[in-house]
């Protein structure tokens, strides 16, 4: 059980404020799911400073910044972004067009800020104090007075409603999703706005508000929302749009009037006078530019690049540095997805047999120099990982409806991935796919694999994007000829990629999931049953799956951290047991090279590498924010 802090009564509730232990007047409340502040009966919610999913927050009231930002960071300078791809809207809040995500950390804000170092904590931004309930029947966010949009009319009240009301009737299908749960909205006063979620079961929704986009009522014409713009937003953030090259670049420029700089939050963030966002079509013109200078960091996530491609002069004589981070979330993990909207993949045991045939021990010795490692499931190397783990006596209950399409080798932990020979010709394997596929109705006829019925050849295309995973989709192409299949490999630019991944007009695909120690709504957004058929979600295999769906409510549903965690790796379970993706790789760590010219803290946060906490080394230049 995890401890409640109080506040006292008073003025100071309404402000981030400094907690205080009522001593002999005040009995210790405990619960496990949300930091809150009561009244010393016990019975009445009120105001606190930062609101977490289970347990506590882990900064004190009266935090002056966070652990992994230099509160002395100077200010100044110009930070370019080097992005694949290109974009046609500065919206990132509709389905429609290619935007440019970056519009959301730097230029919009949300009620609540996250704290990078914890699973999911929110402290507070433009809402001074949060409040809700033990049952989390509601949610209430007291605006900061001071805040601003970039235009400096103030944040209110109805800001915030327009922006509920906006994104669930307009916004892209999850934000739909998350903001249709709200039974009721209402603004008691002017920089007040109360959530009735009465019904919603779902215990991270006043986290989901509390990270709600807010966007201005008086500028922002509902009637066009949902078309591509290419007109900077106002918004209150630290940044603004102040040049669009369409498809090529974008420059954020510093608010000098930034009304929320001196927040905790804040300090140490957003310490460069400019962000330019510059966007390259192709993934090799996209290096040579960061090996001229031209962009001050990139995220490496090939393999073979990062072990001898840095070997050009600036990085051979420390102008380029490279990082590695090890953050302390669920590996990030890369996917081959089957497409199960298309009847070739309709059945699990065509599935299970590609599974098998797939290499990883070949693909892992001469493409990534040994250094990746593979496990089942979509939460790897943390608590929240059902793979090679017994399921417990609660997942057992919560998977009792479903006992029957969850293998007792994946419930007990036995299952394991496939293991070759490394030889790219395992008979084991071989021989097993084959017979997983003739129970599916294909049979070899000579060396071709035939549907048995019709006698049409088993094909189909990967769509790839990069060399990366035109390598991989070329040696899976390989062994899948050993069993008389015989695959295309289409490589497309970023653009199209895009586009046919989010209209599902694809047959596979390689795709990865990020996932944090607090996976919650989102979850249905990726493998939810309504989400299959509803496009620009990520649930790109159209995974439409009863205990899927189950465990997703029971883990919104969990009051303490022992149901959330049996309730994520029963979900995990339920994943594992569709076969609808085949494991690729476990990325471990963070690769991340950066021009000697940009600095970086030397704390890291538990989520990674923060491009926000990052200055301009040297003498610092004039900033517009002081």
């Amino acid at each position: 059980m995890f401890m409640f802090q109080c506040l006292r009564e008073g003025p100071s509730v309404r402000g981030l404020v400094r907690l205080c232990h009522l001593a002999s007047t005040c009995t210790t409340l405990a619960f496990t799911t949300l930091t809150l502040c009561l009244w010393t009966s016990g019975s009445q919610a009120e105001e606190a400073y930062a609101i977490a999913m289970h347990g506590k927050p882990a900064m004190p009231a009266d935090f002056t910044h966070m652990p992994y930002a230099n509160p002395d960071a100077p200010k100044g300078g110009r930070l370019t972004w080097g992005l694949l791809g290109t974009f046609d809207s500065l919206n990132p809040f509709i389905v429609k067009g290619l935007a440019v995500q970056p519009i959301r950390a730097y230029v919009v804000e949300s009620l609540l800020a996250r704290g990078q170092d914890e699973p999911f904590t929110l402290y507070g931004l433009l809402a001074r104090t949060v409040e809700t309930d033990e049952a989390r029947s509601y949610v209430t966010f007291h605006i900061d007075p001071r805040a601003r949009f970039s235009d400096g009319k103030p944040v209110q009240a109805e800001d915030v409603l327009f922006s509920w009301q906006l994104l669930r009737d307009h916004g892209r299908p999850n934000l739909r999703q998350y903001y249709a749960k709200v039974a009721k909205a209402d603004a008691p006063d002017p920089l007040t706005v109360r959530f009735d979620l009465a019904g919603a079961n779902d215990r991270e929704l006043p986290l989901i508000l509390g990270l709600m986009p807010v966007l201005p009522k008086h500028a922002v014409d509902v009637a066009t929302f949902e078309e591509t713009t290419l007109s900077g937003p106002i918004a209150s953030g630290p940044y603004r749009v102040t040049a669009v090259k369409p498809g090529a670049s974008v420059t954020l420029t510093r608010n000098p009037d930034y009304w929320g700089r001196d927040l905790p939050v804040n300090r140490g963030l957003f310490n460069f006078d400019e962000i330019r966002l510059d966007y390259y079509r192709e993934a090799n013109g996209q290096f040579e530019a960061f090996k001229r200078g031209l962009y001050d960091f990139r995220v490496e996530n090939e393999p073979l690049r990062w072990h001898s491609g840095y070997d050009f002069p600036a990085a051979m004589s420390g102008e380029v540095i490279r990082d590695t981070f090890k953050p302390g979330v669920p590996q990030p993990s890369e996917f081959l997805v089957f497409n199960t909207r298309r009847p070739l993949f309709a059945d699990i045991r065509v599935r299970q047999a590609l599974t098998l045939l797939f290499d990883f021990e070949l693909v892992n010795r001469n493409y990534f120099f040994s250094l990746y490692s593979r496990a089942a499931g979509y939460f790897a190397g943390s608590e929240l990982s059902a793979y090679a783990r017994p399921a417990d006596a609660r997942e057992r209950e919560l998977l009792k409806p479903f006992a029957a399409q969850i293998p007792e080798d994946i419930m007990d932990g036995s299952y394991r991935l496939p293991v070759t020979d490394g030889s790219g010709r395992d008979r084991n394997t071989l021989r097993a796919a084959l017979k997983l596929l003739s129970d599916a109705g294909y049979d070899l006829d000579g060396t071709v694999l035939r549907n048995r019925v019709t006698k049409a050849p088993f094909t189909f295309e990967m769509l790839v994007t990069t060399r990366d995973q035109e390598r991989i989709a070329l040696a899976f192409q390989r062994d899948l000829k050993r069993a008389g299949i015989d695959p295309s490999v289409r490589a497309v630019d970023p653009v199209q990629f895009d586009q046919r991944r989010l209209a599902y007009e694809f047959d596979m695909i390689q795709n990865r999931w990020d996932q944090s120690l607090s996976p919650g709504n989102e979850q249905s957004f990726y493998w939810g049953s309504a989400a299959a058929d509803s496009p620009g979600t990520r649930n790109y295999m159209g995974a439409k799956d009863p205990a899927v769906d189950a465990m997703i409510k029971a883990l919104l549903e969990a009051r303490d951290h022992t149901d959330f965690v049996a309730a994520v790796r029963a979900l995990d379970r339920s994943l594992i047991s569709g076969f609808y993706t085949i494991p690729l790789f476990n990325v471990s760590e963070q690769w991340i090279a950066r021009w000697n010219r940009i600095e970086r803290p030397s704390t890291t946060a538990l989520s990674g590498y923060l491009p926000e906490t990052w200055w301009s080394k040297g003498e610092p230049q004039a900033s517009p924010a002081k």
